[in-house]
């Protein structure tokens, strides 16, 4: 038998033996194009050795087939030398060369050859690997294009393949392409639904959740009905931009048209649930709550947290002891915020006691007890009972296993210093560096102001070179602190020296600053740089309280400044302070040497000395 070498030979053509399809691969690792699985009719077929320039690799169909090889040497760059099999055949044909990934691009460009074919339709197995070829390729354009198609021969992708389509291009930022997609995919009221969950699944993943309500509302204007699960998408979104009221019209709606409860149900309840605990109407919530456990729909952990830290905010320690005895029964609950909120309730009741019960119950269900928790606990012992009972209870929690963390170890060590166990401080601060928390300033300024008030400014300067070397900028707590130790020093050459780093590093001055630094050059009989300070401290907006006023009295008494002192008194009146009886009395004295009978009796009728 004669084979024609011509490059005109069609890959379809079939002989005189039988019409029975055989296939036949072509694999190249050249630069030509490859074809797959040529449909070839024949039922002995000559096996061919197919060789194109530069391609060294041959086609076997079956080493063990004992037939004749014939050598072709067959040169092909383009998908135009060859003819396609008939159009019956054309969708296994492109399924062929879409399953080998090598042969995807040609696949489409024959898929482009095949539209051209009179009475060629699309089939659903081939539009699988066609979606999954463009996808993967992220050939956007070409997804348009596919888009188009589905219009045009009124055919459809399988459902998977749908939302592999949708997700794909939400993820890809392609938002045009999902309208499109939407708008051919309205055809089918089965896949529209399908199409439109996917979409608004794909938006909430990007919190895009005022998306998901575009998408739900084109939905129900195009008259498609929303399953179980197209409501649980739209309740998440309005939940997620705090419009709780249309989740439960939501959720009545889907009461309403009794659709039976799936897998979405759950998650729709859950919903609802913590929209309502969440927007201050825990009642509500607990009603539908006890309906689910009813109705025996499985109740998560973040609806029993909701509900729990809804009644606390209340707070009904009633229903959130009731709550979280169901909860740890059921061993449903593991949010650390769930514990926290209980601690913060427990501690504005004053039941201070019950916080290291919640410590025992987290213990048992071994769940870490948070730096957040443990802080909390302490700093509510201090507040309620003072520093000696959150030392007490610390060391309590210490021995039961808890671990502290930085914002502890900077409480703790606050502790230790206002009731001057210095030498426990520096141990604690000690032990938390070597924990690797280095950068606190809290604890940095309760050990530079404890520093201070024993007179070991060397300790505190050495202090804040430390804290300066590991990257932790000093804050205006620290510059006060080293203000006012330098200031009882008298050592004013360096109180200037802090205040113009402060400036440098714009670090705002407080009322605490202006009175530190004022105090320190009053020792020093410095009253003129007392009152351009106090004057920069009014026009910052500063209000005058005792301390400052204090200050002020006894600096224009001193400089004979009767009429600054006047004004001081006014605006001392007019914010409302009130004088003791030391700068009442100071006040009085001055008004009285400098011979203003009128002041004084107007700081008489104005002020009672307290």
């Amino acid at each position: 038998m004669a084979i024609s070498s011509s490059p005109d030979w069609s890959l379809a053509s079939s002989d005189s033996y039988t019409s029975k399809p055989r296939k036949f691969g072509l694999f190249s690792s050249c630069k030509c194009r490859t074809l797959h699985c040529v449909p070839f009719p024949t039922s002995n077929p000559p096996l061919f050795h197919i060789n194109s320039s530069g391609c060294p690799s041959s086609i076997r169909e079956d080493s063990s087939t004992n037939v004749p090889i014939t050598k072709l040497g067959i040169k092909f760059h383009d998908p135009q030398q060859f003819s396609l099999p008939d159009v019956d055949n054309l969708n296994r044909f492109l399924c062929g060369l879409f399953q080998d990934p090598r042969s995807e691009e040609l696949a489409y460009d024959y898929y482009e050859k095949a539209k051209q074919r009179p009475g060629f339709i699309p089939e659903k197995p081939m539009l699988k690997l066609l979606i999954r070829y463009l996808v993967q390729s992220r050939k956007w354009d070409l997804v348009m294009s596919l888009a188009n198609d589905f219009k045009h021969y009124h055919v459809l992708p399988d459902s998977y393949s749908c939302c592999r389509l949708i997700n794909t291009s939400i993820r890809a930022r392609k938002f045009k392409v999902v309208e499109t997609l939407l708008q051919v995919f309205e055809s089918d009221d089965e896949l529209a639904v399908i199409a439109f969950n996917s979409a608004m699944a794909g938006y909430n993943k990007l919190h895009m959740f005022r998306s998901t309500i575009t998408v739900y509302e084109t939905m129900k204007f195009n008259g498609i009905f929303p399953d179980s699960e197209s409501y649980c998408q739209a309740m998440e979104a309005y939940q997620q931009i705090g419009d709780m009221d249309k989740v439960s019209s939501l959720f009545d709606e889907f009461e309403s048209r009794k659709l039976n409860l799936t897998a979405a149900a759950p998650r729709i309840y859950s919903i609802l649930c913590e929209s309502l605990a969440k927007s201050g109407r825990p009642y509500e919530a607990l009603e539908y709550f006890r309906d689910m456990t009813k109705k025996g729909i499985f109740v998560s952990c973040s609806v029993y947290s909701s509900l729990i830290c809804s009644f606390a905010r209340i707070p009904d320690l009633t229903m959130v002891e009731e709550l979280f005895k169901e909860a740890k029964e059921r061993r449903v609950i593991r949010d650390p915020e769930v514990f926290l909120k209980l601690v913060l309730m427990y501690i504005e009741e004053g039941l201070l006691e019950k916080t290291l019960q919640v410590v025992r119950v987290m213990k048992d269900a071994n769940i870490k007890v948070s730096d957040c928790i443990f802080c909390t606990i302490v700093n509510g012992f201090s507040k309620r009972r003072g520093f000696r009972s959150a030392i007490v209870v610390y060391e309590e929690l210490l021995l039961q296993g808890c671990k502290p963390g930085q914002v502890t170890y900077a409480s703790i060590i606050n502790a230790y210093c206002r009731i001057g166990l210095n030498s426990k401080a520096e141990m604690v601060f000690s032990e938390m560096e070597q924990k690797g928390f280095d950068k606190c300033v809290v604890a940095y300024s309760s050990m530079i102001a404890m520093y201070g008030k024993e007179g070991r400014i060397r300790d505190a300067m050495k202090l804040v070179a430390k804290m300066k070397q590991k990257g932790c900028q000093p804050n205006v707590w620290i510059f006060n602190s080293l203000m006012d130790m330098h200031g009882r020093a008298k050592n004013l050459r360096q109180v200037q020296k802090l205040w113009k780093e402060m400036k440098r590093r714009k670090i705002a001055p407080d009322k605490v600053s202006y009175t530190t630094i004022i105090t320190a050059y009053n020792r020093a009989g410095e009253y003129e740089m007392c009152m351009k300070l106090y004057q920069e401290f009014r026009l910052n907006g500063g209000l005058i309280d005792k301390v400052m006023a204090g200050i002020m009295v006894g600096v224009f008494s001193k400089t004979s400044r009767i009429d600054k002192l006047v004004e001081l008194l006014q605006d001392i009146k007019a914010e409302g302070t009130q004088l003791d009886g030391r700068l009442y009395h100071s006040a009085m004295n001055a008004l009285r040497d400098a011979g203003l009978e009128k002041q004084v009796k107007w700081l008489q009728n104005s002020f009672d000395a307290t």
